[in-house]
């Protein structure tokens, strides 16, 4: 799965990487969790945007928006085919900006958190879905989830699912606003290479959705 992941780069670093026709309002974050707002890009009749929704899927037929707790992460195998997914996955894709995210490892005595990312330490995008829904006074719910798949070998000790992780060649794709055919897109879900993520412990600071701070990417002691 995703719980927990970071978005520290720049954003002018983010501007660039995800053509943005602006440089948007972002503050370094170190331990972003579910139900808070996420950075999320998406293509609009003018290019691509940069929009913040709440992170925990809250579908448009829901009776209410506590379901989206449950909904953080979709399967990429499954997704066309669940209700509270198919939709998003034909007509409302979008690209999750990160620098990094965790997972804890089970171990003796407790689990052990670590940090992953890409081997040069870039920015990526982790594929998402988004939605709308209308609360009963009428005001207006945007929320995603991100999309996981079988982890690959450097994932595999530490959990049995990792992130969808999209390369910046498939961005258009997976944005494009035309394509309602999720076949194309199967491809896009795979593991991402192994050879080319890194992960370390960190320290259980980050166990506190409170704490945020460059600290919690330190190497465990």
């Amino acid at each position: 799965m995703c719980g927990r992941f970071t978005l520290a780069a720049p954003a002018e670093q983010v501007a660039a990487q995800f053509q943005l026709a602006e440089v948007p309002d972002l503050s370094a974050r170190y331990n972003i969790a579910p139900t808070q707002q996420v950075a999320t890009v998406r293509a609009t009749e003018v290019g691509r945007d940069l929009a913040f929704f709440r992170w925990g899927l809250v579908p448009s037929w829901a009776k209410d928006q506590s379901v989206g707790a449950r909904m953080i992460n979709a399967r990429a195998e499954t997704a066309a085919e669940k209700p509270a997914f198919r939709t998003a996955l034909r007509q409302r894709r979008c690209l999750i900006p990160a620098d990094g995210f965790y997972e804890w490892q089970a171990i003796a005595g407790g689990k052990q958190p670590y940090y992953i990312g890409l081997a040069d330490g870039g920015l990526f995008a982790l594929a998402g879905l988004y939605e709308h829904w209308k609360s009963p006074d009428g005001e207006w719910l945007y929320s995603c989830t991100i999309l996981t798949t079988e982890a690959n070998e450097l994932m595999r000790p530490l959990h049995n699912r990792m992130p969808v992780i999209l390369a910046p060649e498939h961005y258009a794709l997976w944005l494009d606003p035309g394509l309602h055919d999720t076949g194309p897109l199967q491809p896009l879900m795979a593991p991402y290479p192994a050879g080319q993520m890194a992960a370390r412990p960190v320290s259980k600071a980050v166990n506190r959705v409170a704490n945020d701070s460059p600290d919690l990417l330190a190497p465990a002691a």
